[in-house]
């Protein structure tokens, strides 16, 4: 792994760096309970898995028991499900609407999270890497998600754009990433948008920018096989690229196979007699264990 692949707060060479020693002293916390529950599943992760074991000696349970979106689409009612929305954004129930009438694979979803900003310059030649591209577009625009400007798009943008694109403030992005159409996801690689991404099973063109996102685009782009990564002096040029050998090209192809298997492996072990669930059962006896 190269330096900027790990998350930001070990890149800092400032001895007082606060992420670097909280995370430090959360790791470690970690190390004490009589289990660990991970939103993630057996097989994507199961090289980590196994050195927390091996390198920490760790004696308890450690109990993959995700990706969480999954197990909340099987086993959750929607009713309950519903009450427990994690965005204070409003959701825009017409993208569904919209996507329904794309054939299968088409269209690029595109969503920075719901903390993770821009610059005014990334976000235009963003912008205008997407309209370059010619392929369909689904765009939650957050009006926070530039920084140091506003989250402004040209008319010219909007006229180019208009017969093939969607853009919006925020929207159902699990729903949105196991819908038919979805065929890549450009993301910050955040943790809950790549496990949302593998359960669709929809590759993913990463623009990280910190935390841990740099290192899951590592994964991505070296394990998985179901990504590749936009500099971060990002021009349009490029993300253009990206985005048409994503959707049309070989490579493309490759990783939204990739993509496929994996989510088969989520599937599979979010069902009834899965890893995952037969992990969240354990879990509930160790707690009950605990009186």
């Amino acid at each position: 792994m190269r330096l900027r692949d790990l998350p930001d707060f070990f890149q800092s060479t400032n001895p007082e760096e606060f992420m670097f020693h909280y995370l430090r002293s959360e790791s470690w916390d970690c190390l004490k309970p009589s289990a660990l529950l991970l939103n993630t599943f057996d097989e994507l992760e199961q090289e980590a898995i196994d050195a927390i074991k091996t390198k920490y000696n760790y004696p308890n349970d450690i109990l993959p028991v995700g990706p969480l979106c999954l197990m909340e689409q099987k086993h959750v009612p929607e009713n309950i499900a519903n009450q427990f929305n994690p965005s204070f954004w409003k959701q825009d129930p017409r993208v569904f609407e919209w996507l329904h009438f794309k054939e299968a694979d088409s269209v690029l979803f595109v969503n920075y999270g719901c903390v993770t900003v821009l610059t005014e310059k990334q976000f235009q030649e963003l912008a205008w890497g997407i309209a370059n591209s010619k392929q369909p577009f689904l765009w939650i625009v957050r009006p926070d998600v530039v920084k140091d400007g506003s989250a402004t798009l040209s008319e010219e943008f909007l006229e180019e754009t208009k017969e093939r694109g969607f853009i919006t403030t925020w929207c159902e992005q699990d729903k949105v990433l196991c819908h038919h159409a979805i065929g890549a996801f450009l993301t910050h690689c955040g943790w809950n948008s790549m496990t949302e991404s593998v359960s669709g099973g929809v590759p993913v063109i990463c623009f990280p920018w910190f935390a841990e996102q740099t290192t899951n685009c590592y994964y991505s782009c070296n394990t998985w096989g179901i990504g590749m990564e936009i500099d971060t002096e990002v021009n349009r040029d490029q993300v253009s690229s990206h985005i048409v050998e994503m959707m049309k090209g070989e490579k493309g192809n490759e990783f939204r196979r990739n993509a496929k298997e994996w989510k088969q492996k989520a599937e599979r072990d979010t069902d009834v007699g899965g890893s995952s669930v037969n992990n969240l059962d354990k879990a509930i006896e160790v707690l009950l264990g605990h009186n």
